[in-house]
């Protein structure tokens, strides 16, 4: 999948990342700050640069039985915001930390901000 058809995902469905599946099996996790910072800001030609190219390297994933603190963990010790919920190595969902923000303290600025409509 071409840089542009990522790209054109995240607007579409107001989203910040997406994950990227061969034949159901999960591949990588791109956001839209990936493909800003790993591909178009380096000049790629995005209709040429695979998807996967601009994703990160380390693909931190969680399961549905995984605790909220595992979640908050993994994404501290890697420095992520986002990790693929699996099952066994098929996604199921996406856990973002304006989600940990909701669940942990609804009324905090990243809990409010994140439970907002996102901007179109």
């Amino acid at each position: 999948m071409p840089a542009t058809s990522a790209a054109r995902v995240l607007r579409d469905e107001g989203v910040g990342s997406v994950v990227v599946t061969e034949d159901g099996h999960l591949r990588c996790l791109v956001s839209d700050r990936d493909l800003v910072v790993r591909a178009f800001a380096e000049g790629v030609d995005p209709e040429r640069t695979a998807v996967m190219q601009a994703a990160g390297e380390d693909l931190v994933t969680v399961t549905p039985d995984d605790s909220l603190d595992r979640a908050v963990r993994l994404m501290r010790e890697h420095a992520v915001r986002r990790l693929p919920v699996v099952d066994g190595d098929r996604p199921v969902g996406i856990i973002a930390i304006g989600d940990l923000a909701i669940e942990r303290d609804e009324t905090s600025a990243l809990g409010d901000i994140s439970a907002a409509r996102p901007d179109t």
